[in-house]
């Protein structure tokens, strides 16, 4: 059989860290690829014990039926009060849809405004699904210049000058890969600027609440005053990625269409897991989940920023997140490294990241990797540090 696959799908392969994953059966590999929370952190006790709350009601058979795409309403309306600890105020419900995961508000917005050959621009690097939904839908990802404190507002103006793109997309709390954070000078600006072009920006923001150091910022979306600003988050980081819910904050209008665009694809997010999502946030319970999940963190993140001092050759710099889950590394261009190269014996000598390459639009990044911290014990990240040390050394 001869299968005529669609021309959206040629030459998309599949996302590089779920490709790694089947690499990783042997539990003597120290792996510092995933994004998983720390599994000492997922609250299980809790979780049974709300969604058994849950089920037990009256309500449980609304629960478990069909509901609206928008979202279960009590979430949504609370949502709106929720993001008020990131500046965003003086909405509704109706600013407020609750998604699949936050991965689905990425796939639902660039579903809404993209066409074929429509440019995107990415900070470089970027998130690799970020990259991979861009070119599902056809379009032209561009990266846009990076530095130590983020962005380059230049080369964004530039960028957007030259290329005219519908949507810049950019993680800028403890960025994912490089775990940067944006100054709120740099948030202001890119609102503005963005505003000014007509070009939408898609904030996604799923690692605000892990902060170990340093100040909360503003959203950028809390300096939109033309409603080109969508906000995307999700509580994968916080309290389960197994339960897929996350939600976008944006203009009605833009609302109204993503919701469409969710109809076409899942009908709704699951009632019952929104209905926990609404019992950690109506009260303190997920800042008391949150409070207990970050001094492990800010622990894991000291260990292995430790550890890469101490192992890694002097030809690796890397960055030191104020929060996240991520240390991205960078090898001096005339050491000749190539992380990726190395990626097969890395796995033979039971240590694994992700390869740079995965997360910049044009590809490059062969020198570069990112590390995860979060779900490995601080012994395991020692013992992998030194791997890659002996592997790179």
């Amino acid at each position: 059989m001869e299968y005529r696959f669609s021309d959206r799908m040629q030459g998309i392969s599949g996302n590089a860290i779920r490709e790694i994953f089947k690499l990783l059966d042997n539990p003597e590999v120290v792996s510092f690829a995933g994004g998983m929370p720390a599994t000492d952190c997922l609250p299980v006790a809790r979780f049974r014990q709300m969604c058994d709350r849950l089920l037990s009601s009256p309500d449980a058979p609304v629960l478990l039926q069909y509901g609206a795409t928008e979202g279960y309403l009590p979430l949504r309306r609370r949502l709106a009060e929720f993001v008020g600890r990131c500046g965003i105020h003086g909405i509704s419900e109706d600013n407020v849809l609750v998604v699949t995961g936050g991965q689905q508000g990425i796939d639902l917005t660039y579903k809404i405004f993209i066409n074929p050959g429509d440019a995107v621009l990415v900070e470089d690097p970027t998130y690799l699904a970020a990259l991979h939904i861009a070119k599902t839908y056809q379009a032209r990802a561009i990266g846009v210049r990076s530095g130590e404190e983020g962005i380059e507002l230049e080369d964004l103006e530039a960028k957007i000058k030259a290329e005219h793109p519908k949507i810049f997309y950019i993680v800028p709390n403890f960025s994912n890969p490089t775990g940067k954070t944006l100054s709120a000078e740099k948030r202001k600006a890119i609102a503005e600027l963005c505003a000014a072009h007509g070009v939408m920006v898609l904030e996604d923001d799923p690692y605000r609440e892990l902060r170990y150091s340093g100040e909360p910022l503003p959203a950028i979306k809390s300096f939109d005053k033309a409603g080109n600003c969508i906000y995307l988050f999700s509580f994968s980081k916080t309290i389960s990625p197994a339960m897929r819910v996350g939600a976008v904050v944006a203009e009605p209008e833009v609302i109204r269409k993503l919701t469409v665009g969710k109809q076409a694809t899942d009908v709704h997010t699951a009632t019952l897991l929104q209905a926990v999502a609404y019992e950690f946030i109506k009260d303190d319970t997920l800042d008391q989940q949150i409070a207990r999940s970050v001094p492990l963190y800010r622990e894991k993140r000291d260990v292995m920023l430790e550890a890469l001092d101490r192992c890694m050759p002097a030809s690796f710099t890397h960055t030191r997140p104020e929060g996240g889950l991520f240390i991205w590394g960078e090898f001096d261009p005339a050491s000749k490294i190539s992380a990726k190269a190395k990626f097969r014996e890395a796995v033979e000598n039971k240590v694994a990241y992700v390869c740079g390459n995965d997360f910049f639009a044009d590809g490059r990044g062969d020198n570069c990797v990112r590390l995860n911290f979060s779900n490995e014990t601080a012994e395991r990240i020692v013992l992998g540090c030194e791997r890659l040390g002996k592997l790179f050394g």
